[in-house]
């Protein structure tokens, strides 16, 4: 690969997906487009970056896809969901007691472990959820993640990371050597494809926004421009969170840090603008009735 096939591989990335790649992972593009080449009949990465700048948009969405990180495990890192469980879904329950609705938005939703983790917790709680209506949307830039998250198929080494034996006896049905997410978890997650680049307002307001794991590739600017917007959607007593290794902190104040609570935001009530409500003519979103189990 070129010098000049690598810099315009990298603004091409930065400006489709906000994938800030630094000058010396030259390695890392080599590693995922090279087996892309292979595939599409190409001599190698320089033929693939002209047929790109000749106006393959197919080949240009799957480079996109290919060097987009979807790196994702049942209940990954643990504490985020206990975080879901013993705070966010005990004061969400409180303050929608009138309500008794809850919208959940898993912004990096991959192949389906993250919003079906949440899933799986929300049906544990069983009658405390009994009348309230759950709505779960999982969004992703991958069209091919996203596919893979709607069948829920998963296999033996991936229900194996992170997710506990009672759970996959409880909600997985074995099909010969792969396992399927039960039909009733399955429901309870929408999928979308979007890209954080681009405006979400159209999504509505949320009470709780997981956006783990996928700012880290951005620069200061794009993640500060997120942020800002994704307070915009959040409630006023709604929660932000993030992955182990990203932070609010230093970059913006219209979240604040919930106290003890690692990785875990709430909207800064002096700074964050009011969430909006979904966009007019936008698709009425599903909602899930959850029955006590």
């Amino acid at each position: 690969m070129t010098p000049p096939d690598y810099e315009y591989l990298r603004r091409l990335l930065k400006d489709r997906s906000g994938l800030d790649l630094s000058a010396d992972k030259q390695y890392l593009i080599e590693s995922r487009l090279l087996p892309l080449s292979r595939k599409a009949g190409l001599s190698g990465i320089p033929e693939l970056v002209q047929k790109m700048k000749g106006g393959s948009v197919d080949l240009t969405t799957q480079v996109v896809e290919a060097m987009t990180t979807n790196e994702t495990f049942f209940f990954r890192d643990k504490v985020p969901f206990d975080h879901f469980r013993d705070s966010i879904m005990p004061e969400i329950l409180k303050a929608r007691a009138s309500r008794k609705t809850v919208r959940i938005w898993c912004a990096a939703g991959s192949t389906g472990q993250e919003p079906y983790s949440l899933a799986m917790c929300l049906k544990e709680m069983g009658a405390e959820l009994t009348g309230w209506r759950i709505e779960i949307i999982a969004t992703d830039l991958s069209q091919e993640v996203l596919e893979k998250s709607k069948a829920g198929i998963y296999s033996q080494f991936e229900v194996q990371r992170g997710l506990p034996i009672q759970m996959l006896v409880k909600y997985f049905r074995q099909i010969g050597e792969l396992w399927q997410i039960n039909p009733e978890i399955r429901a309870m997650v929408q999928h979308r494809q979007l890209n954080l680049l681009h405006d979400f307002s159209q999504l509505g307001a949320f009470d709780v926004i997981f956006c783990r794991n996928v700012l880290i590739y951005f620069d200061q600017e794009t993640k500060i421009n997120i942020f800002n917007r994704l307070a915009k959607i959040t409630e006023a007593d709604g929660f932000l969170v993030l992955g182990a290794a990203e932070t609010v902190v230093g970059l913006t104040d219209v979240f604040k840090p919930f106290p003890d609570k690692r990785g875990l935001y709430r909207p800064n009530a002096a700074r964050a603008a009011p969430a909006r409500p979904p966009a007019a003519g936008a698709v009425a979103p599903q909602l899930v009735a959850m029955a006590g189990r």
